[in-house]
This record gives C-alpha cells, structure tokens and sequence, in this order.
C-alpha cells in the first residue's frame, strides 16, 4: 500500500506546500479527487495553479453500450478545473464549481484517459481553466471548459 501510495504522490510546487503546511493543512488530503474521485480512480499526478494532471480508467467508468461515459469526462474535468482554481486562489479561498462545459470528441473503450487542465482566466473572483482528456494514444477525447467561483473561507 505504501508503494502505491507513493506511486501516486501528486506533485505540488513548494511554495504551495509550506503555505498549506504552516497552516496545519494536509495539502495532499484536501486537493484529492474526493469521494467520488476515488470510486471513479481519478489519480491526480501533478497540481499547480498553472497545470493539473490526472488519469481515470475507462473500466468501471462506462455506460451501458461500453464506452467511456460522458459524466465520468465530466467529473474528471471538474475535478481538475476546481484543484487549479483551489491552488490559484490560495490558503484563503475556496473554489466552487459555476459552469462547466463538456464537448465529447470520440468514445473510448478500454485502457485509461489523462485529463489536464490549464487556466484560460485568473482573476480575483472566478478561475476558468481549460481540460482536455486524452485516450492513451494522445487522441483529444473531450475539451471541458469550468468556471468557479473564488470564495473566501471563514477562516
């Protein structure tokens, strides 16, 4: 279990690590794919504001006919689009979803997708990020588009 935990060490800059860390905060444990990332095994590789990276696996992910359901390329790219926009607001914001937008380019079957997400907006209030998933030939399977909105904590 250890090997595999720290085969999915999500990458983070350092400067983000020792924001959260003097906090007190688990950075790794608040910017996982949550609940429904889990059960879907989103596996987050790398998180900056500039650039998240996930994989999901096609199996388990499916509807009815055999293919890759769309709602699961949703929930990838809101997950993905929510850690940057998290990661861009800082210690002090959190992120929550406003819109999200998915267009479905083709269907995939078998094997896994890569989502990654890159800002297309960082303001001060909401954080648009664009995520692309690929199938593991590099083949554009969805192009996703997510707003959120930059709310302060109480804290």
């Amino acid at each position: 279990m250890a090997d595999e935990q720290q085969q999915h060490a999500v990458k983070f800059p350092q400067e983000v690590l020792d924001e959260y860390a003097a906090l007190g905060i688990d950075l790794p444990a608040l910017f996982s794919a949550g609940a429904l990332g889990e059960r879907m095994e989103i596996r987050i590789l790398e998180a900056s504001a500039d650039r998240v990276v996930a994989t999901m696996p096609v199996k388990g992910n499916t509807q009815p006919y055999g293919l890759l359901h769309g709602g699961a390329s949703a929930v990838l790219a809101e997950t993905l689009g929510s850690v940057g926009a998290m990661l861009h607001g800082g210690s002090r914001k959190i992120a929550v979803g406003v819109d999200l937008n998915c267009t479905h380019h083709r269907g995939v079957r078998e094997g896994s997708v890569t989502g990654t997400a890159t800002p297309v907006h960082r303001g001060r209030s909401t954080a648009t990020y664009e995520i692309v998933v690929t199938d593991e030939q590099d083949r554009r399977v969805c192009t996703a588009r997510l707003t959120c909105l930059l709310r302060d904590t109480d804290s």
